[in-house]
């Protein structure tokens, strides 16, 4: 992949993802306010918390990821397994930004 691709497609990926991260803000924001007594919905309100807590930590781990990419493209490795040197395919950057691996290294890892 040409680098002005990649950085078309990392840009586009910070994007979304600090847009995500905004909207996160101002959902947290907006539910302080809404919000009349402390531990007003009990169980419920605890459950929401910890659903809030697990996407702020993905989009935090996206933004590293995305972070790690742009370290690689101006390293001149982006698209380049961090495991075994081979190219990452094109389609799958394109699918997958911030791939570190092909997607054969990837499934051995299990994940």
């Amino acid at each position: 992949m040409d680098k002005a691709r990649a950085t078309e497609i990392l840009a586009r990926e910070r994007l979304r993802v600090e847009q995500a991260i905004a909207a996160r803000s101002q959902q947290d924001a907006q539910s302080a306010q809404d919000q009349e007594e402390p531990g007003e919905g009990g169980s419920e309100d605890l459950y929401e918390k910890e659903v809030q807590v697990g996407i702020e930590a993905d989009l935090a781990d996206q933004l590293a990821a995305i972070e790690r990419a742009e370290a690689r493209l101006a390293g001149g490795t982006y698209g380049i397994s961090v495991d075994s040197g081979q190219p990452i395919p094109d389609a799958r950057l394109e699918a997958l930004p911030t791939a570190e691996r092909t997607v054969e290294e990837q499934q051995a890892r299990g994940q």
